[in-house]
């Protein structure tokens, strides 16, 4: 069936509104339709409507209608306390052992984990798993919970054991490959589902601008709109057909900005129609492909609200996403504990749901939160009628995106999350300086970097057949006496005060960072590898320039192929760097 186009849509969308604000406690709450005054003639002539349609959710981006009427029954029993807390969605407290009863007490619609819910041990992961089942089986409702982790991959990697390690996500823009994207992604979703995670708080739908980005960088897949748009969906889908809710992120658009929302409120100063050709594309196009889930940002749109945390704009999140860009699905907000939103009159979870908003995520205090939702609702400054549609798009959605697995299953077959993220990282790498067949080093080499940089790297060469080779600190040999003793002490004391010759046997292999600074003597000498922004390959002038987009052992792997000419880097820069092609191949 043709998806409306936001043009419809948004003809659609506003009858409905005429339709559903008369029975709202206030103009800016959505709830049940007021019908008590229809004719007899009208009831008998105009079909009644649904449970989910008198709480205004469409179809057409996920859960069938009588999906969401079963999840409109079920949060039309459940009491105003209940309602409050099913939708927000805490930080995992402290420590490895299910928040069972802090689960049931506020009656939370779920936790996101991190590194510190992960006992550090060999067999953390499978606690974890222990842990998220016992909070499944445990909760109080018979819907599955919003159990997230932020697994994006590179530098956000929360689940590290007994899972495969995934690249930055600009690694995706580099192959250039959505069904490489797309595969891979299942694998990644397989794995989080057999964890028993229902959520990924990913892919980042961002477009980055390049250096001045401030926080996104390598988490997005490209600096242009269209690969970016193409990646974020084909990870999106991946994620789905493993049974898991992808939510793509950070709506508006965070990669154009210089200020990190985390400690800030970014401004975007662009004009709306520059955007829906840039920062915007990512999320129209996720729309219009049928995703089910958006997390909107701290982020001041100001050509539509301005000043105003888009997550807690009525004009941002009711006004763009939903009526003029015809998004009808699951809104859930960043993280409510960000300095982004921290200067919000009242508390953000009351202004995120009157904005049209549904998952309240990790506010500071989520049984604060709950309680100022419950206040809000009994003082009539939002609608019960609010709560009811939030949660029962939340529950709806939940139980549709776990069902996606058994059908993608049967329909595209699965590939093993290794041997997908393995294709990925070989798809991507890039040589922007260096020949493109045969062996770029004869010799030894000698890997530079952090140690767990060094210590990938060295495994990778060793199954590749490459020789390591050492840095030895060699000293002047101690000068000889010449009979004058104040001149031989004063050579003595010159030679103790000279350091060491840092002496590299063989080609030095500089493996960069995020943070851009190339380690180790001699920058412009030998290899330098990017492996997270490729940045710094326009500031070295080394004969051989590389980007991996990530340091896991399959880019390591891929890394030391190119290396031996074994492995030819087809891989394409997905941003500009100064003074290099996007490829050199």
């Amino acid at each position: 069936m043709a998806r409306p186009t936001p043009r419809s849509l948004l003809a659609l969308v506003a009858a409905a509104l005429l339709v559903t604000t008369a029975a709202c406690t206030g103009s800016e709450d959505a709830g049940p339709a007021d019908r008590s005054g229809s004719s007899r003639t009208q009831e008998a002539e105009t079909p009644r409507p649904t449970p989910s349609e008198r709480l205004g959710l469409a179809t057409g981006w996920g859960p069938s209608r009588a999906q969401l009427d079963a999840a409109a029954r079920d949060a039309r029993r459940l009491s105003v306390d209940e309602l409050a807390g099913q939708v927000v969605v805490a930080r995992w407290p402290s420590g490895t052992q299910a928040p069972v009863r802090y689960l049931n007490r506020l009656h939370l619609g779920g936790v996101v984990a991190f590194d510190d819910n992960i006992e550090d041990s060999a067999a953390g992961d499978r606690v974890l798993s222990t842990q998220l089942r016992v909070l499944q089986r445990q909760a109080q409702v018979d819907w599955p919970l919003f159990l997230g982790v932020d697994q994006e991959g590179g530098t956000v990697t929360r689940v590290t054991q007994d899972v495969t390690p995934l690249p930055s996500f600009m690694t995706t823009g580099a192959a250039h490959d959505v069904a490489l994207t797309r595969t891979a992604w299942q694998g990644i979703g397989s794995e989080l589902a057999g964890l028993g995670f229902t959520v990924d708080l990913a892919p980042v739908a961002d477009v980055t601008s390049g250096t001045s980005d401030a926080i996104i960088r390598s988490r997005a897949a490209a600096g242009d709109p269209a690969p970016a748009s193409r990646q974020a969906r084909a990870a999106a889908q991946g994620l789905l057909d493993a049974g898991v809710l992808p939510t793509l992120k950070h709506f508006p658009g965070h990669g154009g900005l210089s200020t990190d929302s985390h400690v800030g409120l970014p401004v975007q100063r662009a004009r709306l129609r520059a955007l829906r050709e840039t920062d915007l594309l990512p999320f129209t196009d996720a729309i219009d492909a049928g995703l089910p889930a958006i997390m909107v940002g701290h982020i001041a749109l100001q050509a539509v609200d301005p000043g105003t945390p888009a997550s807690v704009s009525r004009p941002v999140i009711t006004g763009l996403l939903r009526q003029r860009l015809g998004f009808e699905g699951l809104v859930v907000s960043d993280a409510l504990d960000m300095a982004g939103v921290a200067g919000v009159q009242g508390p953000p979870a009351v202004a995120f749901l009157r904005a049209g908003g549904d998952v309240v995520l990790m506010p500071p205090d989520a049984e604060v939160a709950h309680d100022t939702l419950v206040r809000a609702v009994r003082q009539g400054t939002l609608s019960r009628g609010r709560l009811e549609q939030a949660a029962a798009r939340m529950i709806a959605t939940l139980r549709w995106s776990r069902r996606q697995a058994g059908e993608a299953g049967a329909a595209e077959g699965t590939v093993g999350a290794r041997q997908a993220v393995r294709d990925l990282s070989r798809a991507a790498i890039t040589v922007v300086a260096g020949k493109c067949r045969g062996a770029l080093v004869t010799g030894r080499v000698v890997p530079l970097g952090s140690s767990s940089d060094v210590r990938r790297f060295e495994a990778a060469a060793q199954e590749a057949g490459l020789a390591l080779g050492r840095i030895r600190q060699v000293r002047e040999p101690r000068p000889e006496r010449t009979g004058n003793r104040k001149r031989d002490r004063r050579r003595l004391q010159q030679w103790r005060r000279t350091p060491p010759r840092t002496v590299v046997g063989g080609t030095p292999v500089h493996l960069v960072g995020s943070d851009g600074v190339v380690p180790g003597p001699q920058p412009d000498r030998g290899v330098v590898v990017a492996t997270d922004v490729p940045y710094v390959l326009g500031r070295t002038a080394a004969p051989v320039r590389i980007a991996t987009f990530g340091d896991t052992p399959a880019a390591m792997t891929a890394l030391a192929d190119v290396l031996t000419g074994s492995l030819r880097a087809e891989g394409r820069l997905p941003v500009d760097v100064a003074g290099v092609p996007r490829s050199a191949c």
